[in-house]
């Protein structure tokens, strides 16, 4: 309510109710995320990946910057279950900048948009890429750390991470084109 009033909008019971279902949104989308890193699917490399990337993109397709909560909590408490509590922080500021920075870019290329038509495959797809850029990027400076691996070894971990981005994008691209996701958005017109 505070940030609301110091960005200049008024908070008459309509817009309460809203930020409500906004936030009780974004607890529900913080489930999917978590669930989603504990689905591994094999791959031919002998490896697994998870759909938590996908379920961060999607999430940040829906809700703009404010995905950064949803997608840095429920990736974090992954971290948590899956037994690598020393990511958890690394986690929550990776993820969650993914997330804040392809809901901004989406936002953005939403409010553009005053035809009413979806964001083009040729917004989205660079704007998911670069989210994705982000976490093998920052998995790899927080693995290169030399109280983590070093740099030789956490240079191998970008092709697992890259792997894990293919399968993100994927997924996320086609599935953002169903209708709910156009319908169910949550992206203010609001300035």
């Amino acid at each position: 309510r505070i940030w609301a009033v110091s960005r200049g909008i008024q908070m008459d019971r309509k817009n309460t109710s809203d930020m409500i279902k906004q936030i009780a949104y974004a607890g529900v989308c913080a489930v999917f995320v978590l669930v989603a890193t504990q689905i591994h699917v094999p791959t031919p490399m002998g490896g697994t990946i998870n759909l938590g990337d996908a379920t961060i993109l999607l999430t940040a397709y829906l809700f703009g910057p404010f995905a950064f909560f949803a997608s840095a909590i429920g990736s974090m408490l992954g971290d948590l279950l899956a037994g690598f509590g020393v990511y958890m922080i690394p986690t929550f500021i990776i993820k969650g900048l993914m997330a804040f920075v392809a809901g901004l870019l989406i936002k953005r290329a939403k409010l553009k948009q005053t035809d009413g038509k979806r964001v083009p495959i040729l917004v989205r797809l660079p704007v998911f890429l670069l989210a994705e850029v982000i976490m093998i990027a920052g998995y790899f400076c927080f693995e290169a750390l030399p109280f983590m691996y070093g740099v030789e070894t956490a240079a191998l971990s970008i092709l697992f991470n890259v792997v894990q981005a293919i399968a993100a994008l994927a997924v996320a691209i086609p599935v953002s084109y169903i209708s709910f996701f156009e319908k169910k958005s949550f992206i203010s017109k609001r300035k």
